[in-house]
């Protein structure tokens, strides 16, 4: 079978990319199970089980529920987290997790305490083996894990979250022993901070951001995109060479040295594309160029592309936005 580390958030419901892991192997349990007559999917949850997220793992498919929750295992230590999911992992089939930081540090851990091969950022699986996004998302390798045991990572958006018949998961509770040595390194205090200059919580929570990159020309030329922005109610993220020069704080940059975002739509006004910048903006589920350079990477890469000066084609935007909102 496949066993899948759940995420929570703080109200207790299951985190979207948990959601999007939990459908991947649902939807992929022939191929990840050893034995395709017993393929199902499990649940791990650490932690507080709140009866919302038990309904939406029902409903995500999961046959079973492992939750494992002791004192130890309150606070986050990868070493003693990863141990319990060793703990209770099938002898044969698949650990999987989201691929957050908490997700990839997890299965690093249990990759190396199982003695098994890891993939990280798969985005498919076939009996041809496991595909999977390097480079930042600027390429992709098919490769076969081999082992008895599969350890993978799904990269974010490799696909959506889909609910199926309701199960009546059957709920494990589980009290695992933790070596003192597995403690040596864990969370001993968490601190919220307060929204200021170094938030960045509203671009990489926002469904729709515009991207602004040297095309807008100078420190004021941002005009037109921080109107569109406005009409969309999203967020305004930027290139390196834009904090680089000074134009924009580096809270609003994206890419591998930035935020990394997943937004409904990402609107990439005068960016070229640099491999760095596409590596922050994989999760997109929509992206939409808009450059002079019809070769350029961003451009090429788009779902949509226009070709054209960013201030007239945004200015024309926003102006018909504005008639139609009288």
């Amino acid at each position: 079978m496949t066993l899948v580390f759940v995420e929570t958030d703080e109200s207790g419901q299951v985190a979207l990319t948990s959601a999007e892991a939990l459908t991947f192997a649902r939807t992929n349990a022939d191929v990840l199970a050893a034995d395709s007559f017993s393929a199902g999917v499990e649940a791990a949850v650490i932690g507080a089980l709140t009866e919302a997220a038990t309904e939406q793992l029902a409903a995500l498919g999961v046959d079973r529920i492992h939750h494992l929750e002791t004192a130890d295992l309150e606070a986050y230590s990868a070493p003693a987290w990863a141990q319990a999911l060793v703990d209770i992992a099938p002898e044969t089939g698949a650990v999987l997790a989201s691929g957050t930081p908490r997700g990839m540090e997890l299965m690093t851990h249990v990759a190396v305490r199982t003695g098994e091969r890891m993939a990280a950022n798969v985005v498919a699986a076939d009996e041809e083996g496991l595909l999977r996004q390097v480079l930042g998302g600027a390429a992709f390798e098919r490769l076969q894990v081999g082992g008895d045991l599969q350890v993978l990572t799904l990269a974010g958006h490799a696909c959506n979250p889909e609910e199926t018949t309701p199960t009546t998961p059957e709920v494990l509770t589980h009290s695992p022993e933790t070596a003192a040595e597995d403690l040596r390194v864990r969370v001993v205090r968490t601190e919220v901070e307060t929204a200021d200059d170094n938030d960045t919580s509203g671009l990489t929570q926002a469904r729709a951001v515009v991207g602004a990159g040297r095309g807008v020309g100078s420190e004021n030329g941002f005009g037109e995109v921080l109107e569109l922005v406005d009409h969309l109610g999203g967020a305004l993220g930027v290139s390196r060479v834009v904090t680089g020069l000074g134009w924009r704080p580096h809270t609003e940059q994206v890419g591998q040295t930035g935020s990394r975002i997943t937004p409904d739509v990402y609107i990439a006004c005068g960016i070229s594309g640099a491999i760095q910048h596409m590596a922050g903006i994989e999760g997109a589920k929509t992206l939409i160029a808009i450059n002079t350079d019809e070769e350029s990477t961003m451009v090429q890469r788009a779902d949509y592309a226009i070709i054209g000066d960013l201030h007239e084609v945004i200015g024309a935007v926003n102006e018909e936005i504005r008639s139609r909102r009288g």
